[in-house]
C-alpha cells in the first residue's frame, strides 16, 4: 500500500506538470481573437469615424442631381402626354400623315439634294458661294448630330413607332433631334443670306416651330431632345459663319463648281 507521502508527491508532480498547460491556455484566452465581440466593437468604433467628403457626396445625392432627375421625369411624362400622333390609335392619330409630311420637310436628304441641284444649275458666283456654304452647313449638321447621338445613346421614347423616313444606325437614338437642329440651322442661314419679304420670314420661323413640335407629337423625341437640337442648330450656324467658304479661302471648291 503506497504511503501518504508518495501519494502527495504524485499529486504534486501531476499539478506541477499541468501548470504550464494551464498557463498557456490562459495566455491564449487573454489574447483577443479577430472575431471576438471586443474586436468587432473596436472595428465598429473605427468604422464610425467621419467619412471623407467625396464618399459622403456619393451616398448623399446633391441638390443638383435630385433636380436633374426630377426634370428628366417631368420631361418623359410631358413628352408622352404630348405624343398625340404617335400611332393611328392615338388621340390625334388622324393627323399623323400630315405630321409625317412635316417630318420629311425637315429631313436631311431633301435639303442635301436640293442644295446640290442648285449648285449644279447656278450661273452666279454669289449664288454658288451661298449654296456651297449651305451644303457645308448641312453636312456639318449631319456629322455633329450623329456624333452627339453616338455619345449620349439616349433611346427613342417607348411610344415611338420606328417608321421614320430613311434612317441610319444612329437614328435609333433620340438625343438630340436632328430635325430640330437642321431646322434652326437652315432658318438662321436663310434669314441671313436670302432677301425675303416679311411674310416669308414669318413662315420660315413658323416652319421651325412646327417641325420641332411635330417631333414630340409623333413620339420621335422627348422635349429635351428638341430643345437641345434647336440650341445646337443655332450654335452650328455661328460655326458656319466663322468658317465661311469663299473663293479666297477655298478656291479649289469654287473651281470645281465653276462652269
Amino acid at each position: 500500500m503506497p504511503s501518504p507521502r508518495s501519494s502527495r508527491e504524485r499529486r504534486a508532480g501531476c499539478s506541477g506538470s499541468g501548470r504550464p498547460e494551464f498557463l498557456s491556455l490562459v495566455s491564449q484566452r487573454s489574447l483577443v481573437s479577430p472575431d471576438s465581440p471586443s474586436r468587432r466593437k473596436e472595428s465598429g468604433s473605427s468604422a464610425a469615424a467621419p467619412m471623407p467628403e467625396e464618399d459622403c457626396m456619393k451616398l448623399n445625392p446633391s441638390f443638383l442631381g435630385i433636380a436633374l432627375s426630377s426634370l428628366l421625369a417631368i420631361d418623359l411624362w410631358a413628352s408622352k402626354r404630348l405624343g398625340v400622333c404617335a400611332g393611328e390609335g392615338s388621340t390625334w392619330g388622324s393627323a399623323r400623315p400630315l405630321m409625317k409630311v412635316i417630318e420629311i420637310s425637315g429631313h436631311g436628304i431633301p435639303w442635301l439634294l436640293g442644295t446640290f441641284y442648285g449648285l449644279c444649275q447656278s450661273d452666279s458666283s454669289a449664288a454658288r458661294e451661298v449654296l456651297l456654304n449651305l451644303l457645308f452647313a448641312l453636312l456639318l449638321d449631319l456629322v455633329m448630330v450623329a456624333v452627339v447621338k453616338g455619345i449620349v445613346k439616349r433611346p427613342r421614347p417607348t411610344h415611338n413607332k420606328m417608321d421614320m423616313f430613311v434612317t441610319i444606325s444612329v437614328d435609333k437614338y433620340s438625343f438630340p433631334s436632328g430635325h430640330a437642329t437642321r431646322a434652326a440651322l437652315v432658318c438662321r442661314f436663310i434669314l441671313r443670306h436670302l432677301v425675303l419679304a416679311v411674310p416669308l420670314r414669318v413662315l420660315m420661323v413658323l416652319w421651325v416651330l412646327i417641325v420641332s413640335v411635330s417631333r414630340v407629337m409623333l413620339g420621335r423625341h422627348n422635349m429635351t431632345d428638341v430643345l437641345f437640337g434647336l440650341l445646337l442648330g443655332y450654335v452650328l450656324y455661328s460655326v458656319v459663319e466663322y468658317c465661311w467658304l469663299s473663293p479666297l479661302s477655298a478656291p479649289a471648291l469654287f473651281a470645281l463648281w465653276s462652269h
